[in-house]
């Protein structure tokens, strides 16, 4: 699975991904500890954004891949 964060007038950006495995990977510039990313089970993943600032403002979005 994988997040994505799009901020106003601007394009989707890659935040962090998630294996079928549970193992997590935050892209640069993106802290496991701001936006933290569980994987529930194979179907199911939450991201939580800690710590909201205005530059945080931004449409968020989750993708799942089969592969």
């Amino acid at each position: 699975m994988f997040w994505y964060q799009q901020p106003p007038r601007s394009g989707l950006k890659l935040i962090a991904s998630t294996t079928s495995w549970m193992d997590n990977s935050n892209e640069d510039g993106y802290s496991k500890t701001k936006f933290e990313v569980r994987r529930e089970s194979k179907n199911y993943s939450v991201m939580t954004i800690k710590n909201l600032t205005p530059k945080d403002e931004a449409t968020y979005f989750c993708a799942a891949s089969n592969h």
